[in-house]
């Protein structure tokens, strides 16, 4: 049994929850973990000087527990509830492969996670297009106003820049303004040129 772990991460409304269900439904024995089921409650989020909770931040989620799924889940893929029906014209010999997508907008800023990718893509947006995408959106709590310019954008290149920063992080980054058709499709193939690399 072999497994393969990718990261599906990136810029917020980037399009990474999609991409991963599309993935799943072509992919043969393909899970998801969605970092956004990790979020501590409210309560436990910290608040800055300005009211604004800072939830774009790697302390308002339980990380290590995420971890642990995932570990857990590369023990016993097959007991995960992971569907092993073969999508189309998946060969064969992949039938002992499982493969766990994990989507979330802060994976590879933290440590303990970046000992578990075989394959790490990052969505990214220009400045307009995420705040019109995030504007369309409706959160829990809700967005207040100027919490995108005052935290969530801030965030979201500062963790970027620490990743840029990083030379040893091998990251496939992915335009988020092209179609979910031209990104599902680069995707998929990478991740198939993966599983043959598995095989042989």
């Amino acid at each position: 049994m072999k497994v393969l772990v990718i990261g599906l991460g990136g810029v917020t409304n980037g399009g990474k929850t999609t991409l991963a269900e599309k993935l799943k439904n072509m992919l043969p024995n393909c899970d998801i973990i969605s970092q956004d089921d990790f979020f501590k409650p409210e309560s436990e989020v910290e608040t800055d000087e300005r009211g604004f909770k800072l939830y774009d931040v790697l302390d308002a989620l339980y990380m290590d527990e995420m971890v642990t799924s995932i570990r857990n889940w590369m023990k016993s893929p097959a007991s995960s509830g992971v569907v092993t029906e073969e999508p189309q014209k998946t060969c064969d010999n992949l039938k002992n492969v499982y493969i766990l997508i994990v989507e979330g907008f802060l994976l590879y800023n933290y440590e303990p996670l970046n000992k578990l990718w075989n394959r790490r893509y990052f969505l990214t947006l220009p400045y307009e297009e995420c705040k019109r995408r995030r504007s369309t959106r409706v959160y829990q709590p809700a967005d207040t106003p100027g919490y995108f310019d005052g935290h969530v954008w801030p965030m979201y290149l500062k963790y970027k820049n620490e990743l840029e920063e990083n030379a040893s992080m091998q990251v496939d980054y992915l335009d988020g303004t092209k179609s979910q058709e031209e990104l599902l499709s680069y995707v998929y193939s990478d991740i198939i040129k993966e599983l043959n690399k598995l095989r042989e």
